[in-house]
């Protein structure tokens, strides 16, 4: 892994383009936003890598199918499709990489040459039965039994269509001379791949044995040309996963590029849905041993999202657009709920009456409407300005105390890429500071004599202070620690608490001082904002 000064680097797949994303893609590119947020709000360097997968023989089909060129096709998806949906998620990406730009295509030609002037490519011939889909020949083990349409035929166990049998003259990659290699490296990494059931996965696939890997094809055009056999265009696997390196600079003249690579390579994590987990924990890192680069520091394979118990397919027309979403509950509720309600590494599955659920219980009533209460309350007990507190009791002590526990135990999560527990341990929070209020019941201690003055106004460092001056400092927390999961909620909230001023930026504030108490200065003005999360009475359906 790369030392602590360097940046952290995270990836997610990049995505074909023979169709719009749906929330499955979604829910991959949140996941790796959240986690690069998170660093970034640790404040340390952070490059966020994403893009489109925009050659092989499924765009090519696609594109004829729509009457258009490949080229055409992909230009359309990217810009009508695949970029518009990084804004709609609120997706803070630092670069985005297309496999049809020239800063990849010429950096791919040259790591190829390299490999062959190496020996480690060699000219053959392939037989064997090859699925358009996953865009990959496949194994034996790979095929099941066709039903309804495809009965009596051998289908991909993933696209559930047909394989067809291709006998081809191809350049392969001598993948098999990386069986133990590979296997030494997993055991002496044992976190390379994750979670551990797709780490045992893989062992177990590469204890088979590995064969030599195809690398071209000569049957169609589209795709990057093999620079000292231009009838063959490169394997869209081989050409894809080196997006990774080329988008930082690999094989670049460019010094600016160059230095980029240096501070950057290798990647700190690969995300990537468990269907594509062989080709970047087995292929890539064998690739990578062949061109004597480091490896990256880990592959970590989430589970797919399922709607009616299948997985999120445009084809079985369960593929659900992240705007049908959006447009009804925000970015914010998406984000949250797909990341905290599904086990991050296992499969999940959605609905909209979780969602709607969720939203209404845990973002409106419980997020939400904290916010707004003691907004209020400073406003109608101090004017909307933060009094002075007065002593802290053990009620306070043991607030403070869940906070800290709440940024350690986030902390702890995020590193092991367990989404789900980090935002959970964070939500401990939100659960006791509500459950402080309604113990410390402000509105009848507002009651008291001892906690008005002369003038009619509450005093300055009594109870009542304390409590609204806690439950404030516990929503500051809160807006640190939800800002790189729900940023335009914890960005309203920051702005509510008017922290700007007296702290700075919100991104500015690191997350292992999120919870140390007393930052917000007394004379601090808050105001009651609008509703972070508005009350959904009539949620969409599907």
């Amino acid at each position: 892994m790369p030392d602590a000064s360097s940046t952290f680097y995270l990836t997610t797949p990049i995505y074909y383009v023979n169709d719009a994303p749906h929330i499955g893609h979604a829910y991959t590119t949140v996941a790796a936003d959240v986690i690069t947020r998170w660093h970034r709000q640790r404040q340390e360097p952070v490059w966020f890598l994403t893009g489109t997968d925009e050659h092989g023989q499924k765009v090519m089909r696609t594109a004829e199918a729509n009457g258009v060129t490949p080229q055409q096709w992909a230009d359309r998806l990217v810009e009508d499709a695949w970029k518009p949906v990084l804004e709609t998620l609120d997706v803070r990406n630092d670069d985005f990489i297309r496999t049809t730009q020239a800063r990849h295509t010429e950096r791919v030609q040259a790591f190829i040459q390299d490999l062959k002037d190496k020996g480690e490519i060699y000219a053959g011939s392939y037989e064997g039965p090859y699925c358009v889909g996953c865009e990959e020949f496949k194994l034996p083990g790979d095929l099941v039994d066709g039903t309804g349409e495809y009965e009596g035929q051998k289908v991909c166990a993933i696209h559930s269509t047909p394989v067809e049998m291709l006998s081809e003259q191809n350049y392969f990659f001598r993948m098999s001379a990386y069986t133990q290699r590979l296997l030494d490296f997993y055991e002496q990494n044992p976190t390379f791949v994750q979670p551990a059931s797709a780490r045992n996965e893989v062992i177990s696939f590469v204890k088979q044995g590995l064969q030599d890997l195809s690398i071209s094809r000569n049957t169609f055009d589209w795709g990057i040309p093999i620079p000292w056999d231009t009838s063959h265009v490169l394997y869209v696997w081989f050409d894809a996963l080196l997006n990774y390196a080329t988008a930082i600079g690999v094989d670049s003249d460019d010094p600016e590029e160059k230095a980029r690579f240096e501070r950057t390579w290798p990647a700190n994590v690969h995300l990537v849905g468990k269907d594509i987990l062989r080709f970047h924990a087995v292929i890539w890192p064998a690739m990578l041993m062949a061109a004597g680069l480091p490896l990256p520091g880990q592959v970590f394979a989430h589970g797919w999202l399922l709607v009616g118990g299948e997985k999120m397919s445009k084809s079985k027309l369960t593929g659900i657009a992240p705007s049908q979403i959006i447009d009804t509950f925000g970015s914010d509720a998406f984000r949250y709920y797909f990341l905290r309600s599904i086990a991050f590494g296992q499969d999940g599955s959605f609905s909209w009456e979780d969602l709607a659920a969720r939203y209404q219980a845990e973002l409106a009533n419980g997020f939400g409407n904290l916010a707004s209460r003691v907004a209020a309350m400073i406003g109608k007990y101090y004017g909307g300005v933060l009094p002075q507190a007065g002593p802290q009791t053990d009620a306070e002590e043991t607030l403070a105390a869940v906070a800290a526990r709440a940024v350690t135990d986030a902390e702890d999560a995020m590193d092991r890429l367990a989404l789900h527990e980090a935002i959970s341990a964070v939500w401990t929070l939100v659960e006791a500071t509500n459950g402080y209020i309604t113990e410390q019941e402000p509105w009848k201690v507002a009651k008291d004599p001892a906690e008005v003055g002369p003038d009619g106004a509450a005093v300055q460092g009594g109870r009542l202070a304390t409590i609204l001056v806690t439950a404030a400092e516990a929503l500051r927390a809160l807006a640190v620690l939800l800002n790189p999961v729900t940023p335009k909620a914890a960005a309203a909230l920051w702005e509510s608490l008017g922290a700007e001023p007296a702290l700075g930026a919100l991104a500015l504030q690191p997350v292992d001082a999120a919870a140390r108490w007393g930052q917000l200065p007394a004379g601090t003005v808050v105001t009651k904002g609008a509703s972070l999360f508005p009350r959904i009475e009539e949620p969409a359906a599907s």
